[in-house]
Formats: structure tokens, C-alpha cells, sequence
């Protein structure tokens, strides 16, 4: 994705969760240092409290009263919303036959495993990733078939690559990227089996982290060759993996550093061009040890590094497209967030991981994500001038 290839642009974007309906009421909370992490204490969920992003009793309800979700899940839900919010600023359609659909998630509809009776067949057909994709896609009328990106927790970041890539191949003229994961009791026993669920809200690369905070929201960019006065544009992306662990990341953050090295050369741009790096920033003490040592690597120990997860959680096949978001808000605010919950340092190689609200101009942010698998992916989004 390198030289004279088309360029993309990000005509625009949604996020549903805790903190909002749209992005700017997203933006405005996380700008205002408010975080939707909340401590639960719901049996249906786990036995004792945890803390959780979680939408609260209705909220979900009042951002698609609109329209009709009758019979759908809450996952289903939030892909609908988010985005229904997005098409609407733009003349988009994905009537036409030239704007595509990418659905990224990790679990989609996994609650319905445990909402069933005892001894009750499983509803599988309603639990496929494809089936719940054709659904939102059938909501919409969509002239084409959805493609479905689930590869761990990058899925999100690597949706919009996929759609980037899909514009420059010339297949699109327009790209709907959405994404969304909702915190179930499957999801929450499965982290907390590694023992790697946070007792207090997560304090990414912090020294007393001790795990992440899961979430649950959904995110929409649409992307666009025709630049629609869009704000931003899409630098190069990379994907990499560790072949280290079914779970743990690498040792070295070599393979992360490399995905780094990619995005930013390959968008013609130097570490200095840089202005900030949205990390994963999960709070696992391997997570952030590996992300430190990528970032030495790929030497971008000095540049400001954030992490999103402490107005969020985790939100798993979200998680790349809300903090994406997030993220060239505040590059289009002239901002760099602070990293909620960060006090003192605790990865071995230093980085410069920013707690405080920095009014500092950027042209260029760099995201970053990574997941169970090994797996790992970078891109660079672009302030259009």
C-alpha cells in the first residue's frame, strides 16, 4: 500500500457504548476524563462484582427506537445504531453496488449460549458470525454480501485495512466498516479463567496493573475514495503475528515493532512525522511489557503513547474501531488523551505514556492492537489539511 495508490478517506463514524450514541457525545466524555467502567454486581454475570463497561438498563433501547430491531439481539442492536448514525452524515447507501460491508467481532452473538434452558437445543445458526452478518446486511437493503473479520481483538483495526484495501483494489467506491462485542458471562469467565480480569477499573502500563476491564460497545468509519470534505484519510497498514502462544503475546515485541515500522514508512512518513500512538494498552502484565518493548524497537520510545481501555474496557472486536475514533478526534482537537488510570510506570523499557490532557497539535497518529494468537496490527490515520 505504498507509492501512487488511490487514497481513502474516512467520510465518517460512529460509536455506540456507555459513553454515548454517537461520537461526539463519545468524545465529549472522554475529553471530560469520564469513563464508563462501573463496578457490577449481577449473578447473571459472575458471581462476585467486577468491573465492567457495560450500557446501562435501556440505553441501548433508546438509540434504536428509530427502528425496527424487533426480534434482534443486543449485538445485532448495536451494529444497527452505529450504523444507521453513520450513513445518515453522508449520501452513502449501501443499496448501491459499489459501498461494501465489513462486520468485525471476536464473540457476536455468544450470549445466546447462555441464555438458553437447561437441556435446550443451541440456536447455532443464530450464533454464526456470517448469519449475523447477512442480518444487518438484510436491515439495510445492502446490495452486496458482508464480509465477516474476526481475528481476536485486532479485528476492528484490521476491518478498516480490509476496507482500505478493498477501495485501492477497486472493487468499492465506498466501505461501511462495523464493528461491535458485547460483555457476556462466556466472555468474562474466559479472561477471568487466565486470572487476568482487573479487581479495581485496569491501569494500563501502570505498575500496579493487574488485568484488563472488559466492555462491550460497537463503531462504524465509512470509507470513502471521494473525499466528501472528509477530515481524515488513511495511511498504510500492517499485520503481523508472534508464533509464540495460543494466548501469551511475544517476549521480544519484535513482530509488534515490525507492523509499526510498516505502517509509518509505508505511508511515506518518518517516527518523527508521529504524533501519538494509540496502544492496546489491555493492563496485562505481558500485554503492556510487549507493547513497551515494540515501541523501543520500532523506536518510538519518546514519541506520547496512550491508552483508551480505562473509558472503555476492553472491548474486543471494538476495540480497534472506538479508540481509531476516538483517536483522530482528538488529532482533529489538537489533543493527546490521558491515559486513564496510569501513575507510575511498569514495563522494563520506558515509554513516554501520557496521563495528562496535552494540547498538542498532530498531523498523523499511529493505532496499534494485538491479541490471543499472536496476532498484531498498526495503521496510521491522517489529518487532512
Amino acid at each position: 500500500m505504498m507509492g501512487n495508490m488511490q487514497q481513502v478517506y474516512v467520510v465518517a463514524d460512529n460509536i455506540v457504548g456507555p459513553l454515548g450514541g454517537t461520537t461526539r457525545e463519545n468524545f465529549d466524555q472522554v475529553l471530560q476524563g469520564n469513563s464508563g467502567i462501573r463496578l457490577h454486581d449481577d449473578a447473571a454475570y459472575a458471581a462476585a462484582a467486577f468491573y465492567g463497561a457495560m450500557m446501562a438498563p435501556g440505553q441501548l433501547d433508546t438509540y434504536t427506537a428509530a427502528y425496527n430491531v424487533t426480534g434482534y439481539t443486543t449485538f445485532e442492536k448495536l451494529l444497527v445504531a452505529s450504523i444507521q448514525d453513520a450513513l445518515q452524515q453522508t449520501g452513502i447507501s449501501l443499496t448501491d453496488s459499489r459501498t461494501g460491508l465489513l462486520v468485525s467481532t471476536t464473540k457476536g452473538n455468544i450470549a445466546l449460549l447462555e441464555q438458553q434452558p437447561a437441556g435446550a437445543s443451541l440456536p447455532l445458526a443464530d450464533m454464526q458470525l456470517y448469519a449475523t452478518a447477512v442480518k444487518v446486511a438484510a436491515h439495510f437493503n445492502a446490495a452486496n454480501q458482508p464480509l465477516v473479520i474476526s481475528s481476536a481483538c485486532i479485528s476492528g483495526l484490521v476491518a478498516i485495512l480490509t476496507g482500505k484495501r478493498l477501495i485501492e483494489s477497486g472493487r468499492y467506491d465506498h466501505v461501511v466498516v462495523t464493528g461491535a462485542d458485547v460483555l457476556t458471562r462466556f466472555v468474562l469467565s474466559g479472561f477471568q479463567s487466565f486470572q487476568a480480569v482487573s479487581s479495581q477499573p485496569c491501569k494500563p502500563f501502570d505498575v500496579n496493573r493487574s488485568g484488563v476491564t472488559l466492555g462491550e460497545g460497537a463503531a462504524t468509519v465509512v470509507l470513502s475514495n471521494h473525499h466528501h470534505n472528509a477530515a481524515f484519510s488513511l495511511g498504510a497498514g500492517a499485520i503481523s503475528n508472534d508464533a509464540n502462544h495460543i494466548s501469551g503475546p511475544s517476549r521480544t515485541g519484535e513482530e509488534l515493532a515490525a507492523v509499526m515500522q510498516l505502517a509509518i514508512k509505508g505511508s511515506g512518513l518518518t517516527n518523527a512525522d508521529i504524533g501519538f500512538v494509540s496502544a492496546h494498552g489491555t493492563a496485562t502484565l505481558y500485554n503492556d511489557e510487549m507493547e513497551a518493548k515494540a515501541l523501543h524497537h520500532a523506536g518510538l520510545q519518546h514519541t506520547p503513547v496512550n491508552s483508551l481501555k480505562g473509558y472503555y474496557g476492553h472491548t474486543l472486536g471494538a476495540a480497534g474501531l472506538i479508540e481509531a475514533i476516538i483517536s483522530m478526534q482528538a488529532m482533529k482537537a489538537g489533543v493527546i488523551l490521558p491515559t486513564k488510570g496510569y501513575e507510575n510506570s511498569g514495563v522494563s523499557m520506558p515509554v513516554n505514556v501520557n496521563n495528562t490532557l496535552l494540547h498538542m497539535p498532530s498531523a498523523h497518529l499511529l493505532k496499534t492492537v494485538s491479541g490471543f494468537g499472536g496476532c498484531n496490527a498498526a495503521m496510521v490515520f491522517n489529518l487532512n489539511s
